[in-house]
């Protein structure tokens, strides 16, 4: 768990105007650049990387000398050739593969691909994909209930089911899941997405636990409010599912149904590089030191506490079981 002397990049760079002590820009160009993790060597699998973090991060990784792997859906489209175009100008070893997490059949093809590619040893499985579908739970019809849990969680666990072969074999891999904020804590009207994500959450905590004799490290990461596309997308699910909710139902959610389909995410300032920039840190940490979870916005975390106590109760649940032992692996990490 973060502690009152971990200050990340933002912080400091707060209290060192505050103190009035101005460093030169080419000094402080230069320490950034000292502070950036060496990522050679490394092999990467991102999913849902047409834009947000999976974008941000595919470019990011690569710069740092691993081998990126960029997955996405509907293949050709244009953010493919765009991505493909920064990666060739900059040099960058970036491949993008087709992968639809809602496809047995992608993801197996997909992952078998980059299997091929790196003789059968990938180090670091990036679960970026989901979406959001708002309103009030019962404005959820099947349909959309069936397509977030589709995406945010069960096309999880077909990418673990893929990926967990070679990394259990290679005796060593990292697993980043990305949850939220409010995979841990509730907002009234986000429809499914507290849900998927709690479902993630636990997902990813038990397969921690699971895999501490295997050698792979598990980390879900649980960033706060960023402006990436995924509200414009959002916003195009929940459109679709207000216009096809039943009237009487809407008018029964005045407040919350309001909002349906309308928030673009433009009011949020906070940096996307933020989720990309902790991954890398975390990526280049000793294997077996990686937090289980990491709560990622420069000036608002309410979850922390809340995963604290959960760590405190899951030792007190399991700390003199026969699990003890990879229960106080993974909580004596954070």
């Amino acid at each position: 768990m973060p502690k009152p002397t971990d200050f990340n990049r933002r912080q400091l760079m707060i209290g060192t105007a505050i103190a009035g002590a101005a460093l030169p820009i080419a000094a402080c160009a230069a320490s950034e650049s000292e502070s950036k993790p060496d990522l050679s060597g490394k092999s990467v699998l991102i999913t849902g990387c047409s834009s947000g973090f999976g974008r941000l991060g595919a470019i990011y990784y690569a710069s740092l000398g691993a081998k990126v792997f960029a997955s996405m859906r509907n293949l050709p489209r244009e953010e493919a050739k765009s991505l493909q175009a920064i990666a060739d100008k900059d040099k960058l070893e970036l491949e993008i593969i087709e992968i639809d997490v809602l496809s047995d059949q992608q993801v197996e093809r997909g992952v078998t691909k980059v299997l091929e590619a790196t003789d059968n040893k990938l180090d670091v499985l990036i679960n970026n994909a989901g979406i959001g579908i708002t309103g009030p739970v019962e404005l959820q019809d099947m349909q959309a209930t069936k397509l977030a849990f589709d995406t945010n969680v069960f096309g999880v666990q077909r990418m673990l089911r893929a990926c967990l072969p070679a990394m259990r074999a290679a005796g060593e891999g990292q697993i980043f899941n990305i949850s939220s904020q409010i995979g841990r804590l509730v907002v009234p009207g986000a429809g499914h997405y507290c849900a998927t994500k709690f479902a993630l959450e636990s997902l990813s905590e038990q397969l921690a636990y699971e895999m501490v004799p295997r050698g792979i490290d598990v980390t879900i990461i649980e960033p706060g409010g960023y402006p990436t596309k995924i509200w414009v997308n959002r916003n195009v699910y929940t459109g679709d599912l207000k216009k096809r909710s039943d009237p009487a139902r809407v008018a029964g959610y005045p407040m919350l149904a309001k909002g349906m389909g309308v928030e673009d995410g433009s009011s949020r300032s906070t940096d996307p590089m933020d989720v990309p920039r902790e991954i890398a840190r975390l990526m280049a940490l000793p294997k077996g030191t990686r937090p289980l979870r990491k709560e990622i916005h420069p000036t608002w975390r309410p979850q922390e506490k809340l995963n604290k106590a959960a760590a405190e109760a899951q030792l007190t649940f399991l700390g003199k079981s026969p699990l003890a032992p990879w229960i106080k692996a993974v909580h004596g990490r954070d």
